[in-house]
């Protein structure tokens, strides 16, 4: 497929509340946006890079600059490029995963649109609807937590996700068990804050059933994980630790997770969030799809991951009111618990343009041919 151009398009979205993390606290995305343009279709691609690295090293004007100046020239070099060889053509370039992954989707929505075929049913799909997560942020008080619990479960979200960090872990967790019963599927996500000298703090968490306990440990800490899941019940459960199908492979063969969470920017694109699902299936470990706040665009990709067979968790593919008023997209809704898998040509959703519009801070076409002198 021949591509004729890449515009990057850098928009604000307000969040409806602010989100934290053991991180930090966002009240807006900058979602840099990735459109492919060629003779047949047009594709979108989200970068789920955020504002500042904090997440991960990648942060949002970042991913722009290396796709201006050393990816997007890559894909034009290589001339006729198929989606499932944009990887190796990026592949000199180091890092910038988040980068990688939102060319490869904006490639491969074009290419599919072209086709007629949808993101899900080319990924492998079985369902036409995952059950929807919703992520809870650290409050300020646990009466303020246990009213946004209430509220999301009213809404009909089966699964409630707690951010931890020490000093806000195992309380909170007690106070939502004992409000909401022994049936809520509840996990915690503790973004890395934590090492193994906490481990007796983690341990006190075994008492609560929950489904997993999500990186408590530093992402180059396999062995340490490893050493944890000997001290506690909870399955643990790796997120910023894995960048590739190898980092599954060598985190399954350590017994450092029995569960993974997989985020297809943090592995560089959807393809290779495809392999560590097939590894992981065939090692009988459970998988969830992650979420970094997307918009429509990349909510779209993510429910479709989510309908492979191998995905038995309900994953963070909350409904897009959940985190904005306006989606750039028609937005994703509840249905009974679940939300529906987009079923036409490419991702199956695009841009609603005067929103986009309205949102848009700025953009930038990358021509893959120089304008004549």
């Amino acid at each position: 497929m021949k591509i004729t151009g890449f515009e990057l398009r850098r928009v604000a979205m307000p969040l409806v509340a602010p989100f934290r993390t053991s991180f930090g606290v966002e009240t807006a995305r900058d979602v840099l946006l990735v459109r492919a343009a060629t003779p047949d279709a047009d594709g979108w691609g989200e970068c789920v890079a955020m504002r500042e690295p904090l997440y991960s090293p990648e942060y949002a004007d970042g991913a722009a600059d290396v796709i201006t100046r050393f990816l997007a020239p890559r894909l034009f070099a290589a001339g006729s490029v198929a989606p499932d060889r944009v990887a190796s053509v990026l592949e000199p370039v180091r890092g910038h995963r988040m980068a990688k992954a939102a060319l490869e989707a904006a490639v491969l929505d074009a290419w599919l649109r072209a086709r007629g075929e949808s993101f899900g049913a080319h990924l492998g799909a079985v369902r036409d609807r995952v059950p929807a997560g919703v992520s809870v942020g650290i409050m300020d008080t646990i009466p303020k937590l246990l009213d946004a619990v209430a509220g999301y479960l009213d809404q009909g979200y089966p699964r409630i996700k707690l951010k931890i960090e020490p000093g806000w872990d195992v309380e909170p967790v007690r106070a939502v068990r004992s409000r909401f019963g022994d049936d809520l599927l509840l996990q915690v996500d503790a973004n890395a804050a934590y090492t193994l000298a906490d481990a007796q703090v983690l341990a006190r968490l075994d008492d609560f059933g929950l489904l997993l306990i999500e990186q408590p440990l530093a992402e180059d800490d396999l062995r340490q994980h490893a050493a944890l899941a000997q001290l506690i019940r909870t399955p643990i459960c790796l997120d910023e630790s894995i960048e590739s199908a190898k980092d599954a492979a060598d985190a399954l063969m350590l017994g450092a997770a029995r569960v993974i969470n997989i985020k297809p920017g943090r592995v560089g694109g959807y393809l290779e969030a495809k392999r560590i699902h097939d590894l992981a299936r065939a090692h009988g470990v459970a998988v969830w799809c992650g979420g970094m706040l997307e918009s429509g665009i990349g909510r779209a990709a993510n429910v479709a991951l989510a309908a492979l067979p191998g995905f038995t968790l309900p994953g963070d593919t909350s409904a897009s009111d959940r985190y904005f008023a306006q989606d750039l997209t028609e937005p994703f809704v509840l249905e009974e618990g679940h939300v529906r898998v987009p079923a036409g040509p490419g991702l199956g959703v695009t841009p609603i343009p005067e929103v986009l519009d309205d949102l848009t801070t700025s953009t930038t076409w990358l021509p893959a041919e120089p304008a004549p002198r």
